[in-house]
Formats: structure tokens, sequence, C-alpha cells
């Protein structure tokens, strides 16, 4: 197969699909790797690593994209890259597209085979190539709240973790999975107080005994999320429904109320956002105020820690994309059922549920188009 490999062009991403050990791993197998030029220079992998791998260096992106069977990416397309999308052509990324309609009819009309990372489940029904980018992004967004904290950058001008005779920042934390979890470890690491809010109870237990009780629960409803909300200095939303639209749990008159220069991290903003008042930003332009709260919602997090994330996501993705070359699309998705859960788009057809739901639009289950 004829992998591609095109630089990302999301405003300031600089992370990349395929580092050049899996350039490596391959080319060991049979396959040609198109790569383009400074694909992964911004996350520390030069162009000559690439070529002592085996790759083939290309300059310009539309020809990875023309000559590539698969395209191997992290970010979903952007619109300058719509023009490449073609009958037949594997595309295998992070699509997020429940809020984002365009890209859906353009995968749809161009009838491309779209894999998207965040859907994929593994045996044990968990989402391992959302998990190592949800890690990254909930440890960010306790360090991105704590700065946007300071005065200067429209906070209330509270330190995280206070000092002696000063209490510490209030943090809430809306979800309990993989970015809540590992926002609460760096959020109390900093010394704050955090209280995190999810509807399954058993997991609220879980992190009581994870956290040794240094971490507050409560159960989701209206009521304790705006209380929450107007108590706290910093609020991330963590809250993931898999490929579907997340819900809005901090409402327009939640943000009213809370604190002037309180800070939000809407995590989830890939999926929507959980607060009413979040809009996707990015990373040349990451912060807006409404009612005098502050809003970060970078869409892409991890790509300000490129070398970190780059590593820790293909260290779970090769293996997919190593299988889906050897086997090929068709044969790969149809022996393992977890990466048929991460078949958004088949030759004109929408196959995930929940993208389906958000968009209200019919769908074909995957296991129906692949026989």
């Amino acid at each position: 197969m004829i992998i591609g490999v095109p630089k990302e062009i999301k405003d300031n991403e600089a992370r990349v699909g395929v580092t050049p050990a899996g350039v490596k791993a391959l080319t060991e197998a049979g396959h040609t790797v198109l790569v383009e030029t400074q694909a992964g220079a911004a996350s520390g992998f030069e162009d000559h690593e690439y070529q002592d791998a085996g790759a083939e260096m290309v300059g310009e992106a539309g020809y990875v994209w023309d000559k590539a069977e698969m395209v191997v990416k992290v970010k979903e397309p952007i619109e300058r890259e719509y023009v490449f999308f073609r009958d037949a052509l594997v595309l295998f990324t992070y699509l997020h597209l429940a809020p984002v309609r365009d890209l859906t009819d353009k995968l749809l009309e161009a009838q491309v085979t779209g894999i998207a990372y965040e859907t994929v489940r593994d045996n044990q029904g968990q989402l391992p190539l959302l998990m190592p980018m949800s890690e990254v992004a909930g440890r960010m967004s306790v360090q991105v709240g704590a700065s946007y904290l300071e005065k200067e950058r429209g906070g209330r001008g509270i330190l995280l973790g206070g000092v002696p005779g000063v209490p510490p920042a209030h943090v809430t934390i809306l979800g309990g999975g993989i970015v809540g979890t590992n926002a609460a470890r760096v959020a109390l690491g900093f010394g704050a107080k955090v209280t995190l809010i999810d509807v399954n109870l058993n997991r609220l237990r879980e992190l009581d005994d994870i956290f040794g009780g240094r971490l507050y629960t409560l159960a989701s409803n209206s009521y304790n999320i705006a209380h929450a909300a107007r108590e706290a200095d910093l609020v991330i939303g963590g809250v993931l429904i898999p490929g579907a639209t997340a819900p809005k749990l901090v409402t327009r008159a939640m943000v009213a109320q809370m604190k002037k220069g309180a800070v939000i991290v809407d995590v989830a903003i890939d999926q929507g956002g959980c607060v009413e008042t979040a809009r996707p930003t990015s990373h040349s332009n990451p912060s807006f105020q409404v009612d005098g709260v502050v809003h970060y919602c970078v869409t892409n997090m991890p790509g300000a820690v490129p070398h970190t994330s780059t590593l820790a996501l293909t260290n779970s993705t090769f293996p997919y994309v190593l299988r889906l070359a050897n086997l090929g699309a068709r044969e790969a998705l149809k022996q393992d059922a977890g990466l048929a859960e991460g078949l958004n788009t088949w030759r004109g057809t929408l196959t995930h549920r929940g993208v389906a739901e958000s968009q209200e639009r019919p769908w074909t289950a995957a296991a129906s188009v692949l026989t």
C-alpha cells in the first residue's frame, strides 16, 4: 500500500501522523510511504530521519494526497484540504464529525473511507486512540487554566495552589473520564481545591479511592453544576459521548453567575463543547470573554506540546496503521470490530450512529456496508 503523511496545516498544529520509526516498520513490511517535506520538523523529526527510515520525501501536499491509497493525519482536514478528497481514499485521523456538518458532507460526496481515531474501541470497550490525547489535554487544561487566572491574561489574579495563610483556587471538573482524571491529578498536585462532577456514581467512588479522599465529588445534575460553577475559579470541561456532540452542561445563565475573572477551559470543544458560551478557538487566538469569564476553547490543545503528543499518539495509532496497510481497509475493518467502530464514512454512506444522531442524518452500521 502507498501511505501518505501530509504536513498538518490547522492553526499551530505541529504534530505528525507517523514518526520515522513508523516509516521504517511500514517500509520493512513492503509498503511505500510518502512524507511531505517538514511534516515532522515541529515535532522534532527531521526530513533526513524519514529518508533514512525509507520514506520518499515530497515537496507538495497535493502529490501526497493524490498518490496515497491511505492518508494518515492527526487533525481533521480543514477546508483547504477538501479538494484532495476522492473515491477509494482511506483517511485515518481524528475527524470529530458530530459538530462539523460541512466536513461530513464532503467526505460523503467524495466517497472517502473515513476512519476516526476518536471512535475506535479496543477489546475492553475503551477508546485507545483518544486516550493519549485526552491524557495530554487533561493535564494541559490545568496548566492553561492556571496561566489564564493571572491578572494580565484576564483572570482573577489567583495562584492556583495559594500560599500559607491564603486559600487555594477552587477548580471544578466536569467529567470523570480520562480528561477529568488527569486534570484532577495535576490540579491536586498544584494544591488546588478540586471538585469533580460525573453522572456515574461508581466512577465517583473509584476516583474517591484513587485520590484518597482529597478530591471532592458530586453527582451530576443542573443544581450541583450551577453551584460548583459559581464557586469555581477554574472550570474544566471534560465531558465525552463518543462520536456525538457533547451535552451543554454549563448554561449561559450559569456563566453569568460565575466570578468575574474566572476561567473556563472547555476540552470538549472538539465535540462542540460542554459549555453553552464556548466556541472553537485556535492557538493563535485562544481566548475570549463572556460576562467577564475567560474562555479557552482551543480545538487542538495537545498540538502545543507536539513532541510529547506525537509520540503518545503514534504509540497507539501505529499498530492500526500497519494492520490497515497489511490487510487493506475492508479486511482490517471486517476482522476487528473495535476498529470498525472507528469507521465514520464508507463510500458515500454515514456509518457512525453518534455522528448521524448529532446531525439528524440516516446511517448504516459498519458491519452492513463491509459485507
